[in-house]
């Protein structure tokens, strides 16, 4: 019986256009690339909440820019540590089974959040939310990874990848519509309850998505050799440089972007003084902008490279960063500046998914992938709880563009140091390189 790869592979015809790669797919790639598409959209929906309403967390709750930024990190701690405990399960328990517990366990603990009384709930109910946001992106990234054959690996993983968008969209039209028609005292917590709604989606998964045949031949030939891979192998001495210098560009990546987008609603609100409806009209052109960026990030990576794609999109993100916090500038131009923003803030992260997935061998792709990602998500972390900190004696938008300066500094020198992988083809018996 032929794989899915190999039917796929029987199916490839010469294709034009931007979305012919997506013809020649199985049913199960198809359903596959969709599943991890949704479960990210929903992903980031859930998490991008918490940017909206800390304005109204600083009101309710009474607390400070210190205390939100907190939150905001202790979510990314946590998600980070949920990445790779994700990525280790992916490797034990399966990628779809790990993509069904992450998914479920997201949603269910935003909506405690909206029960949260005082900021220590809320602390102890967002970290938790962190560790499912966190699982989600490793295990749908190595599933989605696996599942599509090298040619095209950069533009499936990174349209997956613009699933963030669409979902930073949908929460920035439920943050208008909400607060719009109540009071933001209960408003809040309204927003996190919407949260439970990509709950049941797990049973689609559960029902239509099977696991990569990749990964299922390792499985088969490690229990044939009664071997099984071990969580510290990302750390051998074979292992150990591609493991740092993956992370240090995950790292440059997080830092930067969650240095923007955690504190960009409420510096438009505050220090440009606009209203809840112009706040959200600057955010949807940084959001299509996002989206758009996205799109070309991914196929750029297969077309030019991961590591140039990379360095390109860094260059901009900081020029743009610098230039949107730093120009005195008017309104319209502030506008019109904030779809390269989106663009190149986000577009950036297009290529990471596959250029992980082709680091790693199979039998510790989800480990590997795992750590990398989210040790860099950790360290980016501390980003908002720095700016928060910081700008209690500076400026929020100047601290928001020297934090950026300094993380796409990092992924300029980190992405040149790496290996390119684009074209890879992935194998079972593959060994750490």
């Amino acid at each position: 019986m032929e794989s899915d790869a190999q039917v796929g592979t029987s199916r490839d015809v010469e294709r034009t256009g931007l979305f012919s790669w997506y013809r020649p797919l199985t049913a199960n790639e198809r359903r596959a690339f969709w599943g991890c598409k949704i479960g990210y959209v929903l992903d980031a929906m859930d998490t991008q909440f918490l940017s909206f309403v800390i304005p109204a967390l600083i009101a309710s709750l009474h607390i400070s820019r210190g205390d939100a930024g907190l939150i905001g990190t202790a979510t990314l701690l946590s998600s980070a540590l949920g990445g790779w405990l994700a990525g280790i399960l992916s490797d034990r328990i399966g990628r779809v089974k790990t993509l069904q517990l992450t998914v479920l366990w997201f949603a269910s603990f935003t909506l405690l959040c909206a029960a949260a009384q005082n900021f220590e709930q809320l602390l102890v109910a967002r970290s938790l939310m962190g560790l499912g946001f966190g699982g989600e992106w490793t295990a749908g990234a190595v599933l989605i990874g696996e599942v599509i054959r090298a040619r095209d690996r950069g533009k499936a993983v990174g349209i997956v990848q613009a699933g963030w968008a669409i979902g930073w969209g949908l929460s920035a039209i439920l943050f208008t519509v909400v607060f719009s028609l109540l009071p933001e005292t209960y408003a809040w917590r309204v927003l996190f309850a919407i949260g439970i709604l990509p709950a049941p989606f797990v049973i689609w998964i559960r029902r239509h998505i099977k696991e990569p045949d990749v990964h299922l031949a390792q499985k088969k030939r490690d229990a044939a050799r009664d071997q099984k891979s071990s969580i510290l192998e990302i750390f051998s001495a074979r292992t150990l440089s591609v493991t740092l210098r993956a992370s240090l560009l995950s790292m440059g990546m997080q830092g930067g972007y969650y240095a923007i987008t955690t504190w960009l609603p409420t510096y438009l609100k505050t220090e440009q003084n606009l209203s809840v409806i112009d706040t959200g009209l600057y955010l949807a052109v940084v959001i299509a902008g996002s989206y758009c960026g996205y799109l070309t990030g991914s196929y750029a990576s297969d077309r030019f490279g991961r590591k140039r794609t990379f360095i390109a999109f860094a260059l901009m993100s900081c020029a743009i960063a610098l230039i949107y916090t730093h120009v005195p500038i008017t309104g319209g131009l502030m506008l019109a500046l904030g779809f390269p923003l989106g663009f190149f803030a986000s577009g950036i992260f297009s290529g990471m998914g596959a250029f992980l997935t082709e680091l790693y061998p199979t039998r510790i792709r989800g480990s590997g992938q795992g750590f990398c990602y989210n040790f860099g998500r950790a360290i980016g972390a501390t980003f908002p709880f720095l700016i928060g900190y910081v700008s209690q004696t500076m400026s929020l938008g100047h601290t928001i563009g020297v934090f950026a300066a300094l993380a796409y500094g990092v992924v300029i020198l980190a992405a040149w140091s790496l290996p390119e992988t684009q074209g890879r083809e992935l194998e079972a018996d593959d060994t750490p390189a």
